[in-house]
């Protein structure tokens, strides 16, 4: 086996034509034979290229709709010869096959058609038989055989035959069989979620194929001494974070992406509502807020944690003005996403060079359907998405005191907001913003004491008569397991609470409630997040 391979003759057949006449051109100046199917033969001939039909090497037509035409040993025998091998040799000899030494091939538009919505007949017919076949022929072989299967490597391989007076190295051919391999697998991983999740309708197939698509690598992961980078799925899925413009600013981190994707998913529960401002910090809430201005809305955002809000990250549920890029722009903040920014908005953003101003041209579904999944020793932990919700309708009253208006504003608020929070998650809100978080402690009773605290340290420095606790809501994600929880609330000012319930302690927390003049709301559906 020589390091490097003559092309003298090339098998292609693609879909996607970008770039096809001109790599034909060179291979055709370079004195390589040209073999070709269908559509790509007619292509190469319309640029004005001598081209050999694939049914002059087979002895065959295509027939039955172009179903088939490859599937050969006319052709496979060219693409799995071992060139060395004195039988392969004379097999080939003896059944008159020639050997094929580039293979150019891209597969049918399965991705797009099924992404178009077209009807179950025309998604069958875009799986590809054929091409795979082909692929992974020549990628096995690939110690004499060329595969190239994406037009943007067309230049990789001009650079290659230049450099090699014609001929292809071993490295070159690893690395376009790792890639071919890698493709092959995607493909018939979309092909197998289709089945299964659209076809099929199942929630959890019996095989699971999990796959992306490189986008970019990242500065680092958690930590500077992680690495990571940034995957994006194949197949059809809902843009979002991964597929954001990036305006300005430096390269995003893991953390960045996690941080900010929190944020975009908050930001998107008030989509098509009143301006609404979301700040995250690793990964929590920590101040969220609707008013009738987008500024309106950033300051009491701000107003709920102004500490944790430096270095955090902004998202936004509609398109940034100059005055509030300029508020945001008076404290440090890694990151801002939004759907869109107004040129104001832009030139007081580009004043902070390091500032990552991402836009997403609009916001996610938050009901929309999908698994989410994370690795464990040994195994994937799969769910289907936390996509419930809860209108007025669906809340049960448990106390003695119905809560008014306002208050089941404000509960459904904190509601969504908790849903966000990393659990044990008690949020307190009024009128529309979010007078205190405490996200994460091992006990519920903590995590109330701990929203409250943060709401008293922000009365004290903004120089309020009274927290914002004060007659507001509090939202729990999880049910009140014992009274201490809802009683450090009450202590807080609370004056209406919203909790799934169903604790064995319900009778016991309801009884605290109504001693403590509360007005308490049952969802019946729990948002624990971890």
């Amino acid at each position: 086996m020589s390091d490097t391979v003559q092309i003298r003759r090339a098998l292609l057949s693609v879909s996607d034509k970008t770039g096809l006449a001109q790599l034909g051109k060179v291979l055709s100046d370079r004195g390589v034979e040209l073999v070709s199917t269908g559509g790509t033969a007619k292509a190469l001939r319309d640029a004005g290229l001598a081209v050999k039909d694939i049914a002059e090497i087979t002895g065959f037509p295509e027939m039955m709709d172009g179903r088939v035409k490859t599937l050969h040993p006319m052709v496979h025998g060219g693409l799995l010869a071992v060139r060395d091998n004195p039988e392969h040799a004379a097999a080939m000899a003896e059944h008159h096959i020639g050997a094929i030494d580039l293979v150019v091939v891209n597969l049918y538009p399965f991705e797009a058609t099924v992404a178009k919505g077209a009807g179950r007949d025309e998604v069958i017919e875009n799986i590809d038989i054929g091409g795979p076949s082909m692929v992974r022929s020549a990628a096995k072989n690939h110690a004499y055989v060329t595969i190239v299967t994406d037009p943007s490597d067309y230049e990789g391989l001009l650079v290659e035959l230049e450099a090699t007076d014609g001929c292809t190295t071993l490295g070159f051919r690893k690395l376009m069989a790792a890639r071919a391999f890698a493709q092959t697998a995607a493909y018939d991983a979309m092909i197998s979620q289709w089945f299964a999740f659209a076809d099929q309708g199942l929630e959890f197939p019996e095989m699971l194929s999990v796959n992306g698509r490189l986008a970019t690598g990242l500065r680092y992961g958690e930590n500077p001494h992680q690495n990571a980078a940034l995957y994006t799925p194949t197949g059809p899925f809902t843009p979002g974070l991964a597929q954001a413009e990036q305006v300005q600013g430096k390269a995003l981190s893991y953390n960045n992406y996690n941080d900010a994707d929190a944020a975009l998913e908050l930001a998107a529960e008030f989509r098509g509502q009143k301006p609404a401002v979301v700040i995250v910090k690793h990964a929590n809430p920590c101040g969220v807020a609707q008013a009738d201005s987008l500024l309106d809305a950033w300051e009491g955002a701000l107003a709920c944690d102004d500490v944790s809000a430096f270095g955090g990250i902004v998202a936004v549920n509609q398109t940034l003005d100059g005055p509030t890029a300029e508020a945001i722009c008076r404290i440090f903040t890694e990151v801002v996403v939004a759907p869109d920014a107004d040129e104001e908005a832009r030139a007081f953003f580009a004043r902070k060079k390091n500032l990552r101003l991402l836009l997403t041209g609009g916001l996610p579904d938050p009901r929309r359907p999908g698994l989410t999944v994370r690795q464990i020793t040994g195994g994937l932990l799969v769910q289907g998405r936390d996509n419930g919700a809860i209108a007025f309708d669906d809340l049960k009253v448990v106390t003695k005191r119905e809560p008014t208006d306002r208050e089941l504003a404000d509960c459904l608020f904190a509601w969504t907001v908790a849903r966000h929070v990393k659990s044990n998650a008690i949020v307190y809100a009024r009128d529309g913003v979010t007078a205190g978080i405490g996200a994460g402690q091992m006990n519920r009773r903590d995590s109330s004491r701990i929203a409250a605290m943060k709401a008293a340290e922000a009365a004290e420095k903004f120089g309020w008569d009274k927290a914002r606790t004060v007659g507001s809501a509090v939202a729990s994600d999880a049910f009140f397991p014992f009274a201490d929880g809802l009683l450090a609330a009450a202590e807080a000012g609370a004056t209406a609470v919203i909790q799934p319930g169903g604790s064995i302690r319900d009778d016991e927390v309801i009884a605290a409630a109504d001693e403590a003049g509360l007005a308490m709301v049952f969802t019946g559906m729990r948002h624990f997040k971890h």
